[in-house]
């Protein structure tokens, strides 16, 4: 099914505390920079129609939440939604999560992972495009602190499997231990708007949480095209 145009958000509302654009933001980039105080910081990466941005920013308001999303559309869509509720501890970045992740964020930097229902890609001349990649996981390692988690979630059983050997093959996460959710007391008690779409369809959803061992990371920097940004 095609993905449908997002929503515009509410043209009186102001943006700017709260949407900011990835070329324009300095390499490395210290997520610290990006937020009124200093508290742990966790990242989505690709965050949709933006609801667990807004809801885990509500609930969490000791820690500061960072999203990253390439369309333009869904980005000011997070954004207005943050803004909206006037959100002192979450950031949305329109801009390529994977080139954030690889070349801009320092090491260590990060307590927390999000990525929920990334595409599957499911042609084989695509796959390179998946963000769950070895080399993403190794990143993801690199940027978080030890004891940090990286929080996945999809509904391809097979691109899961494949994601939790990557992640072993890293030597920087302790075995995956499955997240336990629970049933949805309203509309909006998902984790994403297609975890909402995809429970209520009666379908399965494979979720992990890893946690960032002591490890040294070792990984280098990726330069992506800039086009990707």
């Amino acid at each position: 099914m095609p993905r449908r145009p997002p929503k515009k958000p509410d043209p009186l509302l102001d943006l700017s505390g709260h949407l900011l654009v990835l070329q324009a933001l300095p390499i490395p980039l210290d997520p610290n920079t990006l937020f009124i105080r200093r508290a742990p910081i966790e990242l989505e990466v690709g965050c949709g129609k933006g609801l667990f941005l807004s809801s885990a920013s509500a609930a969490a308001p000791d820690r500061n939440f960072l999203g990253a999303e390439i369309v333009a559309g869904y980005a000011r869509l997070c954004a207005g939604k943050l803004a909206r509720i006037n959100a002192p501890n979450a950031r949305m970045i329109h801009g390529n999560a994977l080139f954030l992740v690889h070349s801009m964020l320092p090491d260590a930097c990060l307590a927390g992972l999000h990525v929920y229902f990334p595409d599957p890609w499911w042609k084989a001349r695509h796959r390179k495009r998946r963000v769950l990649s070895a080399a993403f996981l190794q990143h993801a390692g690199r940027v978080l602190k030890p004891g940090g988690q990286l929080h996945v979630w999809t509904d391809v059983e097979d691109y899961f499997r494949e994601s939790m050997v990557m992640a072993h093959a890293t030597d920087l996460f302790g075995d995956p231990q499955e997240e336990q959710t629970q049933s949805a007391q309203h509309d909006l008690d998902y984790r994403t708007h297609f975890d909402r779409r995809t429970r209520l369809a009666g379908a399965p959803v494979w979720r992990a949480l890893l946690q960032r061992t002591d490890a040294a990371a070792g990984c280098t920097r990726v330069d992506l095209p800039a086009f990707h940004l």
